[in-house]
């Protein structure tokens, strides 16, 4: 059977390079005998993978000295407990909420300390970004929170926010990779890898050095500290490690690529073929407010379910899985992540074209 154009919101479609080199290399990794599936994670074999694939990300995304680079597991939504966990020391922290998992890690945090809520797009179904210009940032934050780009709503952050001096934590799990961009300016970057660099189960934390400390919130398990991994070099403990080996696949894929400058480039191309048809389409319109639109994540409606409906059906009949909108929205999503090919979503913007005339 030939493969299918997976438009999935993750996880996601994978650089069929990579998984023809994971292929080649299950039975037996670079002449170890064994798969890196069976493979020891204290042997060196696995060191040396995993240390690359550090060197490699730090290299495309030119990350700081002064930054650890960790890979984890409990995806990102494990993330919304270790951070206040980790770093609330004043117990306040401030979110900007722009969708359903900024949401969730502000009303995680509210656990643990003061979460405030200080601009949101709710009110409109997060189908735009918040003017974050001149925000009531607390004067006692540890923090402010973002999600960089909103998997289910489609908008992104075109501007960081103006934290006034305050460190910028992000959860950049739907646009990892895909453009450049300056880790000097967050305290942390962070991201569940399974929508544009792997399969799901790991999830990668870069972090200033000196948030990292033993001044943890009181209770906090020692798994949930983030200088126990900074420390172990993410070896603690039995690390998630054919997720990372194929993340370093992807890592070496994109610097293959020209790294993330073309990347962006690759990126802003594809979405402007679909952006160009939902604007002038008598039958589909974007969600979104135009200026925040999501190079990765693209929502769309007929305004009728049974359409919409219909649409998806017949899509996946034609070869294009997984466009059906997240259940809280509805409608349809196409996520069109660094390994979707330019020829996936010309090929989808024919067969959407072909599906507006016979149903207009």
């Amino acid at each position: 059977m030939s493969r299918v154009y997976n438009f999935s919101a993750g996880p996601a479609v994978l650089p069929e390079e990579v998984l023809k080199e994971a292929a080649a290399e299950m039975l037996d990794y670079n002449g170890t005998g064994m798969s890196v599936m069976e493979m020891s994670h204290r042997s060196k074999a696995f060191e040396e993978i995993i240390e690359t694939a550090e060197a490699d990300l730090r290299e495309l995304m030119n990350i700081p000295d002064n930054y650890k680079v960790m890979f984890l597991q409990g995806g990102a939504s494990q993330q919304f407990a270790m951070l206040p966990m980790n770093l609330m020391k004043n117990k306040v922290a401030d979110f900007i909420v722009t969708g359903q998992w900024a949401k969730k890690a502000y009303q995680e945090a509210s656990k643990y300390g003061k979460a405030n809520k200080i601009a949101s797009s709710e009110d409109q179904t997060f189908s735009y970004i918040p003017d974050c210009s001149d925000l009531p940032i607390s004067e006692d934050a540890d923090y402010v929170y973002i999600c960089e780009n909103n998997t289910i709503y489609g908008t992104k952050y075109k501007e960081l926010p103006n934290t006034k001096g305050k460190t910028l934590v992000a959860d950049v799990s739907s646009c990892f990779l895909s453009e450049p961009i300056d880790v000097s300016k967050y305290g942390v970057v962070y991201g569940g890898v399974q929508k544009n660099i792997g399969p799901a189960g790991v999830v990668i934390v870069i972090m200033r050095e000196d948030l990292i400390t033993e001044d943890v919130l009181p209770g906090t398990p020692t798994m949930l500290q983030y200088k126990t991994h900074a420390d172990a070099k993410s070896l603690y403990n039995t690390p998630p490690a054919y997720g990372i080996y194929i993340c370093g696949k992807v890592f070496k894929w994109l610097k293959a690529m020209g790294g993330l400058e073309v990347m962006k480039e690759r990126n802003e191309k594809k979405a402007k073929v679909l952006y160009d048809y939902l604007d002038q389409s008598k039958m589909f319109k974007g969600t979104v407010v135009a200026k925040d639109r999501s190079l990765m994540n693209v929502p769309f409606v007929t305004g009728d379910a049974d359409l919409d409906a219909k649409f998806v059906k017949e899509a996946k009949a034609a070869g294009f899985e997984n466009l059906k909108g997240h259940r809280t929205v509805g409608g349809m999503r196409a996520s069109i992540y660094n390994a979707m090919p330019y020829e996936g979503v010309t090929a989808l913007v024919e067969f959407m074209k072909k599906f507006e005339e016979e149903n207009l």
